[in-house]
């Protein structure tokens, strides 16, 4: 697998579980990486644990105005008052990774209880000290421009001044390693991380995804059912979730690349995390990939 990705130009970490057996396989697996957009993962979990607790109404409703955390789509995009419940702002947190809706989420659940919630898991890598305001603040100190979080911006800046940038140091901004994400995959799909009805909630958001072009592009079966949540930064591209075949077999897979290439069209890159997804799983399923 690394071999492949380097003749595309990316350095890859992996880990896949099979959720019944606990059979794993890895490539980097315990390298500390990068989450960009994974975070909301466990965010969505406390979110869906205080919510079951009574501590969060996710009926409740609040009114988003305009603008907010950039973002080239979903509420940062919208030019009137959106009223809006908690239940759907997770929605579109994992479904459409929604910048806006996650920054409300963490200010609702504080991030103090998503440590806490890490800690009691026992994902000692794993950590989200920044919310997406605050890692696209950093983009935009690191490079001197206005970010709206939209790659095609980045057009022109030089290669080593975003690799330089904090939001791509897993010590200095939101942070797992893959086999640590797919441990909290196991916990949610298990109903293991939290009470039953809290994991029901975040399989369900997970299984609404709407990007179809990184772990879905290597399980083309129509049999085959894939939640998951993407993660996207200069340079970053990672997706984690779970595959859950007819025949009942249920894998969590946590795929994180890097590229040497700033360009923000890299289908070949999204590709790659599905066909590594779908090596790894063949493996655990004593399958010919």
């Amino acid at each position: 697998m690394r071999d492949h990705a380097r003749e595309l130009g990316a350095d890859i970490w992996l880990h896949a579980r099979d959720l019944a057996t606990g059979r794993s396989v890895g490539v980097g697996e315990s390298t500390p990486v990068v989450t960009a957009s994974v975070l909301k993962v466990p965010v969505a979990l406390e979110l869906a644990r205080q919510s079951v607790a009574g501590e969060v109404d996710l009926t409740e409703r609040i009114t988003v105005p305009p603008g907010g955390v950039p973002s080239p789509y979903g509420l940062s995009v919208q030019r009137d008052d959106t009223v809006i419940s908690y239940r759907d702002l997770a929605h579109l947190m994992i479904v459409i990774s929604d910048n806006v809706a996650t920054d409300l989420v963490i200010d609702r659940v504080g991030k103090d209880r998503v440590a806490a919630l890490l800690a009691e898991l026992g994902l000692t890598a794993t950590a989200v000290p920044q919310d997406c305001a605050e890692i696209l603040a950093s983009l935009e100190e690191d490079l001197g421009i206005d970010y709206r979080d939209d790659e095609r911006e980045l057009a022109g800046v030089p290669l080593e001044r975003l690799q330089a940038l904090r939001a791509l140091v897993p010590e200095r901004t939101c942070r797992t390693t893959p086999e640590e994400i797919t441990r909290l995959l196991a916990g949610i799909w298990r109903d293991e991380a939290a009470p039953p009805e809290a994991c029901a909630l975040v399989r369900g958001w997970m299984g609404d995804q709407i990007w179809p072009h990184r772990l879905t592009s290597g399980f083309p079966g129509d049999d085959i059912v894939i939640s998951g949540k993407t993660g996207t930064l200069p340079l970053v591209r990672n997706e984690v979730g779970v595959v859950e075949y007819a025949d009942g077999g249920r894998y969590a897979v946590g795929v994180f690349t890097r590229a040497g290439d700033p360009a923000p069209n890299a289908p070949h890159l999204d590709a790659l995390i599905g066909w590594a997804a779908a090596n790894a799983v063949a493996q655990l399923r004593d399958e010919r990939p």
